[in-house]
């Protein structure tokens, strides 16, 4: 879930987590990342993203999104910061270099500010931005949201559609615990950074501050189904989320945490099994 679950700030530790950078990309890309299809295909599929679509992704991770979109035809442009091993994965898919395979049309990858993805002065300027990752599971992650508005709005026609992505209601998705669980080594007071519930109007009120206009919102089944309990710690921890936790602790201690709250989710036939639901929230470009 860039990173998709919520990205941990971990510029108040002074440090990088211990963790394999791109062993945890390729378990987001591989494990992780599809949990969010059911919501990008609704939200496609709600907007009509065509071929006459020109859609910047902020935090567009490893690419899974913009592909989709890319497949219906839409020219799309991802950006992000601090994710370079999943980017690379992104390229790979978006971008292949093998001998005989084409990239897509119309298609870019920014490693950095969304101000870096500015349309070519001969190029129309964006009708869609899509914010995927959703916020709404710990405290000030709409800043960052936020941030990335503020750049990326100017780059877009007046009327572009925004959309932006939450967790729903905690008693609606079951990650919510294991989140909440998980985190506490590393915030164990519940000060800022930890983990906090999501309120209902999250997302109307970080378009409003950022001048944007809501028009209209849903909500969609994203369940995180994992063929066992090795993957579901894999893709839980290729989110980021946990390595502040990580970070505080160590490995070991986390992964004995995160099973533990995984462990009701756990089916007879080993399985793990978590039904969640999403927000997303359409808005305009004023």
């Amino acid at each position: 879930m860039t990173p998709t679950l919520a990205r941990q700030d971990l510029s108040r530790t002074g440090a990088a987590p211990r963790a394999d950078r791109r062993a945890r990309a390729r378990d987001w890309a591989e494990i992780q990342e599809r949990m969010l299809v059911p919501l990008y295909e609704a939200v496609y599929e709600r907007l009509e993203v065509g071929s006459g679509t020109r859609l910047l992704g902020l935090g567009c991770g490893a690419g899974l999104a913009l592909l989709m979109a890319a497949s219906r035809g839409a020219s799309v442009t991802g950006v992000d910061s601090g994710a370079r091993e999943r980017l690379a994965l992104a390229r790979e898919r978006l971008l292949p270099r093998t001998r005989g395979t084409r990239a897509r049309t119309g298609t870019r990858l920014v490693d950095g500010s969304p101000r870096q993805a500015a349309p070519a002065p001969d190029e129309p300027a964006y009708n869609l931005l899509t914010a995927f990752e959703p916020v709404g599971c710990a405290d000030g992650d709409t800043n960052a949201l936020e941030e990335q508005l503020a750049a990326a709005t100017p780059l877009a026609e007046r009327g572009a559609l925004v959309v932006l992505a939450a967790w729903g209601p905690p008693e609606r998705c079951s990650t919510s615990s294991v989140l909440r669980v998980a985190t506490k080594p590393a915030d164990p007071e519940g000060g800022a950074g930890g983990w906090r519930p999501a309120r209902r109007d999250d997302l109307e009120e970080a378009a409003r501050r950022c001048g944007l206009r809501p028009d209209g919102s849903g909500r969609v089944a994203c369940p995180f189904g994992y063929a066992d309990m090795d993957s579901a710690l894999r893709g839980m921890l290729s989110t980021g989320f946990f390595d502040a936790a990580i970070h505080a602790t160590d490995q070991e201690q986390v992964d004995k945490e995160l099973t533990e709250a995984l462990h009701p989710y756990l089916r007879p036939d080993g399985t793990v099994w978590m039904p969640n639901v999403f927000r997303y929230l359409i808005a305009r470009v004023p």
